[in-house]
C-alpha cells in the first residue's frame, strides 16, 4: 500500500512538472527586462500608444513614475469628438478599444464612461456593416478587440454582437488574403473567453461561445510549426495569450514551445516594434489581456524597474560603412532598380533612397504599428510587400531589414 502511494505521488509530481508552462531561464530574464525598459523608452515618443501602456501594466516590474507620465499623454478624449456618420471620419474601433483597456489598466475612471459609449457606437456601425455587406467596417480583429475591451470593463454585451464573432469563426472568415489570420483568431478567442468566464450570459449562448473557442484553439494549435511559432513569429504573442487564458493540459506544451521561439526571436533582434513588444511582454510574465479585468494598482505589489543609462537602443542604426544592394520592383509599373543603402537599413530607408534617386514615389500613413504603405507612383491602394516573388513580409516597412541582393516586390492587391 505504501509503495503504491509513493508511486502515485511521484506520478503526480511528474505530471505537474510536465504540465507546467515554460518558465524563462534565469540567464535569459535580462531579455524580458530589456523589453520592459525599451517600452519605457517609448514614453518619450510624441504620439502615445495605449498598447504600450497596457503592456507595461501587465508586466511584473514597473517604473510607476514613467508609467504615470505616459498615461497622461494618451489623450483619449480626442477620439470621440467626431461622429462616424461624417464621411471623412475613419472608424477607429480598435484604437478606441485599446484606449479603454489602457484606462482600465490605469485604474482611472475619468475617461472610461465616454470611451465605453463611443466604443459601443463604433461597434454598432461595425455590426450594421456586417449585416449589410458581410464584413466589418474595419476588421474582425478590431471588432473582437472592441468586444474584449467592453468585457474587461465588466460591460454586458448584446448577444447579436457576440453572434457576429461566433458565426464568422464557424464560416472560417478570419482570414488574411487566402490564409487564416492567427492574430484575428487569437483576438476573437480572447474576447470569447472573457465573455464565457464572466458568467453573465445564458447557457445557450455560452454553448456557441465554447464551440467557437474550441474551433479557434484547434486552428491555433494546427498553425504551430516545428520552430514553435504559432502562425508567424509576430502572431505568436497573441496566440500564446489565448492559450494561456484558455488553460488546460493540451495547450501547455504548445505554449512552452512558442515561448521558447519568442525568446529566440528576441535574441535575433526580431522584436523592435513597440506595438509587437507590448503584446509580447505580458506573455513573458504569463499574463493576458484578460488580466486587465482584475488588475491591481496597489504600488506595494509592484517590483520597481529602473531605466538604465545609457538607454538600450530601440532601433539599430544603419551602418554607413558597409552598403547593401536591394532590387526594388513595382509590379505593373515597369519599375525595377537596384537601390544602394547602408547595411541594417529598413525597407523604409530603401523606399526613401529610391524616391531620391529614381523615378519612384510613395506615400505612407501612420498607425500604432508604424507607417504603412498607401500610395506607390501615385496609385492608392493596398500594396502587398513581398520578397523573392511569393513570400509576404511579416514586418512593416519601418521594421523589415532587407538582406544584401534581396529582391523586394511591391504588388497592388486586387482586394
Amino acid at each position: 500500500m505504501a509503495l503504491s502511494w509513493l508511486v502515485l505521488v511521484i506520478s503526480m509530481q511528474v505530471f505537474i512538472v510536465q504540465g507546467k508552462v515554460f518558465e524563462i531561464p534565469v540567464n535569459q530574464k535580462h531579455l524580458v527586462r530589456e523589453i520592459n525598459q525599451k517600452l519605457l523608452m517609448v514614453t518619450h515618443d510624441t504620439e502615445a500608444n495605449p498598447s504600450v501602456y497596457i503592456g507595461l501594466r501587465l508586466s511584473e516590474e514597473h517604473n510607476l513614475e514613467k508609467e504615470k507620465e505616459y498615461v497622461q499623454k494618451l489623450k483619449p478624449e480626442d477620439l470621440c469628438s467626431s461622429s462616424l456618420n461624417t464621411k471623412d471620419v475613419e472608424p477607429k474601433t480598435g484604437l478606441i478599444a485599446l484606449h479603454l483597456m489602457a484606462q482600465k489598466a490605469s485604474c482611472d475612471v475619468t475617461h472610461r464612461i465616454k470611451l465605453i459609449t463611443c466604443l459601443k457606437h463604433h461597434l454598432l456601425k461595425e455590426k450594421e456593416s456586417l449585416a449589410l455587406y458581410g464584413k466589418p467596417l474595419t476588421s474582425y480583429y478590431q471588432y473582437s478587440l472592441g468586444i474584449l475591451a467592453l468585457c474587461v470593463n465588466d460591460k454586458l454585451i448584446d448577444k447579436h454582437f457576440i453572434n457576429k464573432i461566433t458565426y464568422a469563426e464557424e464560416k472560417n472568415q478570419f482570414i488574411h488574403g487566402k490564409t487564416i489570420s492567427i492574430d484575428t483568431e487569437a483576438m476573437a478567442g480572447l474576447a470569447l473567453l472573457c465573455l464565457k468566464n464572466s458568467n453573465k450570459y445564458p447557457r445557450e449562448e455560452v454553448v456557441y461561445m465554447k464551440k467557437a473557442i474550441k474551433s479557434i484553439k484547434d486552428k491555433i494549435l494546427t498553425s504551430q510549426g516545428t520552430d514553435g511559432q504559432l502562425g508567424n513569429i509576430y502572431s505568436t504573442p497573441l496566440a500564446v495569450q489565448f492559450l494561456l487564458a484558455l488553460g488546460g493540459q493540451s495547450g501547455r506544451e504548445p505554449s512552452s514551445k512558442a515561448i521558447r521561439a519568442l525568446l529566440e526571436a528576441v535574441v535575433q533582434g526580431k522584436f523592435s516594434n513597440p506595438m509587437m513588444m507590448s503584446q509580447l511582454l505580458p506573455v513573458f510574465h504569463q499574463k493576458t489581456y484578460l488580466n486587465l479585468a482584475n488588475i491591481k494598482c496597489d504600488a506595494s505589489t509592484n517590483k520597481p524597474l529602473s531605466i538604465p543609462t545609457p538607454l538600450p537602443a530601440l532601433h539599430e542604426v544603419a551602418i554607413a560603412a558597409k552598403p547593401i544592394h536591394v532590387r526594388l520592383i513595382v509590379e505593373g509599373h515597369h519599375f525595377e532598380e537596384v537601390i544602394e543603402v547602408p547595411s541594417q537599413s529598413s525597407l523604409l530607408d530603401v523606399l526613401n533612397a529610391a524616391q531620391e534617386h529614381s523615378n519612384f514615389s510613395f506615400e505612407t500613413k501612420s498607425s500604432l504599428h508604424g507607417p504603412y504603405l498607401t500610395t506607390v507612383n501615385n496609385v492608392v491602394g493596398h500594396w502587398q510587400l513581398l520578397k523573392n516573388s511569393d513570400i509576404s513580409l511579416e514586418e512593416g516597412i519601418a521594421d523589415y531589414k532587407p538582406a544584401d541582393r534581396e529582391k523586394i516586390i511591391l504588388r497592388l492587391n486586387a482586394q
